[in-house]
């Protein structure tokens, strides 16, 4: 059974929580965003986004007693695991889906993709 926050870490709660979203959703545009136009100097940038995720999420389990017990343990290292591999699994899978649907141009980053 989770024991409850102590209110002594409900801010440090609230905002681990809104930083585990600013986090997340600038790691998956960031990516996306380097991807997209081939710009891998963005790259780094999105590790350095996920790695904030990474620090938020561990400050939000500790603060709300998540490491007490094995499951939600299992639960917190699954979820960053996920999101690290989520981004290159969905740009995988659109790559190959739209790989055919029409002749792309020389410099569009499907073409640049797939000549790595």
């Amino acid at each position: 059974m989770l024991e409850p926050v102590k209110l002594a870490n409900f801010f440090i709660v609230f905002f681990s929580a809104a930083s585990v979203i600013l986090f997340g959703a600038s790691y998956a545009l960031l990516f996306a965003w380097s991807r997209v136009k081939a710009r891998p100097r963005l790259m780094p940038l999105a590790y350095a986004a996920y790695a904030g995720l990474f620090i938020s999420v561990l400050t939000l389990a500790f603060a709300a007693n998540l490491f007490h017990n094995g499951f939600w343990t299992f639960i917190v290292l699954l979820m960053l695991i996920g999101y690290l591999a989520a981004p290159h699994a969905i740009w995988h899978l659109c790559v190959g889906t739209h790989a055919d649907e029409h002749e792309e141009g020389e410099g569009s980053p499907i073409k640049v993709y797939q000549q790595r």
